[in-house]
């Protein structure tokens, strides 16, 4: 069933404007939209083998039949998410003869979209790219935007480069098949949207959750599409991080500190945001005059999308040596996105790494204990 608002979201890039086709049986319209990116001398495909399993016969339908797409597989574990796996589809992209005129074309999630995106931002010095995101984290957040990057040990997403792709293809249909545990970390970014921007989206998250758990596909197409509209908005008045954007990491420098300290192997990303947000929300109680209620409110809905990998065995002090990677990080002074009450969202340096400690100490009892027993976190 096509969906009954399939009107492209348009992105202002420096690099040349593109456009988010959402909707309901987007997929089957592929070939259509790539064609008027215009001629192409290959299309290759990047994906991974459990992403191909799944979707194989649905992209293969929907892509140009004139020339026949060459497909190259690759792990899209976060922990594979480096310039190892770069180095080797860059390797596979020579082998297979793509020149400066192929277009990749990016099928899978966070993962699948950062390392195709550094891939085509580099290779032969730029490369048309199109993002295909099969993942609900993918297509409310790491899809649209023009952000590439793999991680380093020493922490998440420090090298890459701002290259936006021509085209985005978001079809909630192609989240059929995603995993039930990834389906519900994805929720944690379309919950910080309305968080950071959008007190109605919050508000509709909280009446119709149970039936976006449910997969509706009126409610769930209604929220990815919204969410993509803030994103949109947001990166294209800020697409280099220089003010407005670094909203869009509510929860994340928290977050990524938890992916780091356990070597990106315990958390899925919407699972480390999802932890990342309950702590910028108490965070922002402590420091930035946010109501208890609202707090209380965003822990609530977080947990409603369900249980969360436990907090890591880790001291404080580790974790938060672990934030001073962090990109926003300055001068060596930690910056936090917080938000003072639900729909507004800024970033707020100077804040004392004890309050953070503290907060850091207070995390892993979101869960055993309601937010009003926790009390203030100097207590």
């Amino acid at each position: 069933m096509s969906s009954t608002n399939s009107k492209p979201i348009h992105v202002q890039s420096a690099s040349g404007n593109y456009s988010v086709v959402c909707g309901r049986g987007g997929l089957s319209h592929a070939a259509k939209e790539i064609a008027r990116l215009g001629k192409f001398s290959s299309i290759q495909v990047l994906s991974s083998p459990k992403i191909w399993r799944a979707l194989e016969k649905q992209i293969r339908r929907g892509l140009p039949v004139r020339v026949a797409p060459q497909v190259h597989l690759f792990d899209d574990a976060e922990a594979a998410k480096n310039l190892h796996t770069v180095e080797k589809v860059a390797r596979d992209l020579v082998r297979a003869g793509a020149d400066r005129h192929a277009v990749l074309v990016a099928v899978g999630g966070g993962v699948v979209g950062d390392v195709s995106g550094f891939v085509a931002a580099s290779y032969l010095r730029g490369v048309a790219l199109v993002q295909v995101p099969t993942t609900l984290v993918a297509q409310v957040d790491s899809a649209v935007g023009g952000k590439t990057g793999v991680n380093l040990a020493e922490g998440k997403n420090l090298i890459g480069a701002f290259y936006p792709p021509r085209l985005v293809l978001a079809d909630p249909e192609a989240l059929a098949t995603l995993p039930e545990r990834e389906f519900r970390g994805g929720l944690a970014e379309v919950i910080k949207y309305g968080v950071i921007a959008d007190a109605k989206l919050f508000a509709f998250l909280e009446k119709r959750m149970d039936e976006i758990l449910g997969r509706d596909a009126r409610a769930l197409e209604h929220v990815i599409r919204r969410s993509i509209e803030i994103k949109a908005r947001v990166v294209s008045k800020d697409e280099r991080e220089s003010g407005l954007r670094e909203i869009l990491n509510f929860g994340h420098t928290f977050g990524h500190a938890l992916e780091a300290i356990t070597q990106y192997r315990r958390y899925q990303h919407g699972e480390a945001v999802a932890w990342g947000m309950m702590c910028a929300a108490l965070l922002g109680h402590e420091v930035a005059e946010m109501p208890a209620e609202a707090v209380s409110r965003i822990v609530a809905l977080v947990r409603r999308i369900g249980p969360l990998p436990p907090w890591p065995q880790a001291k404080p002090e580790e974790i938060l040596q672990a934030m001073h990677a962090d990109k926003k990080a300055r001068e060596g002074k930690l910056r936090f996105v917080l938000s003072r009450r639900i729909g507004q969202a800024g970033t707020v340096e100077k804040i004392p790494e004890k309050t953070v400690e503290c907060i850091l100490r207070c995390a892993p009892h979101f869960f055993a204990k309601p937010v009003a027993a926790l009390g203030n976190c100097d207590a």
